[in-house]
């Protein structure tokens, strides 16, 4: 689940740009980017929770049927990003929808390995520092960008290493690779929750068709951020199903 996005077609502004935000449409915006990250967990969650108790279901991803799902999935996250501009509003919540369900259908095999307790007591975990770096992100004044940038880095390498341990199955890069991802979607966490303030400083002052689908786009960057810290942390604190 390692796709992220970024905002390459909007401007950045640095902390010292920060102007109070006093801003109704702000709020406004900033709320409706955590109730769609919400929204599609939930979806998620659902899907993954239906597909792995459901053997019809779970046929979906015997065979090369899970990476035909994996690179659909990949397709929609480049769709929406990549098109968020030229799409409508509608079109592009519908994909993001699309997107939740297909990945609770590839991310239903935690079931099978995990036990429920454990996930659930995971999940838990994820939340309360999700919440923590994001709250974080939000509030500091130091600009993250540096930091932002060194982390994403770690992320290709991160990217590299999982694909390389596939056919290495290196009980040692796989420990490190799993520590590493939460240390990154830790910190990545707080650097998009401070692109997503900063962006709606810069162009958060109505709701409009535009600002929606931005706050739509910066809902699926941490939906991206959370999904990835909750699976890197089940694997360290998840128990195996006997």
């Amino acid at each position: 689940m390692l796709e992220k996005n970024n905002y390459t077609d909007y401007e950045e502004v640095t902390t010292s740009s920060y102007q109070p935000a006093t801003s109704l449409a702000f709020g406004a915006l900033m709320r409706k980017v955590y109730v769609w990250m919400t929204l599609a967990l939930v979806v998620t969650g659902l899907t993954a929770l239906y597909v792995a108790n459901n053997m019809n279901a779970l046929s979906l991803l015997t065979g090369g049927s899970f990476w035909i799902l994996m690179i659909a999935e990949i397709g929609l996250v480049i769709a929406i990003t990549s098109g968020i501009n030229r799409l409508s509003f509608a079109t592009a919540g519908l994909l993001f929808i699309l997107y939740s369900i297909l990945n609770g259908v590839t991310m239903s095999f935690i079931f099978a390995i995990y036990t429920q307790s454990s996930i659930a007591s995971t999940f838990f975990i994820t939340a309360g520092t999700f919440a923590a770096m994001s709250l974080v992100g939000f509030i500091t004044k130091k600009d993250l960008s540096g930091m932002g940038k060194i982390l994403f880095m770690a992320l290709i390498g991160l990217i590299i290493a999982s694909v390389v341990n596939m056919f290495m199955h290196s009980p040692a890069i796989y420990w490190i690779s799993s520590y590493a991802g939460v240390i990154i979607f830790t910190g990545l966490t707080a650097w998009d929750t401070q692109k997503i303030k900063q962006m709606f400083l810069t162009y958060g002052y109505d709701v409009n068709e535009q600002t929606q689908k931005l706050a739509l786009l910066g809902s699926l960057t941490l939906y991206l951020d959370f999904i990835n810290l909750f699976l890197y942390l089940l694997r360290i604190f998840g128990s195996r199903n006997d």
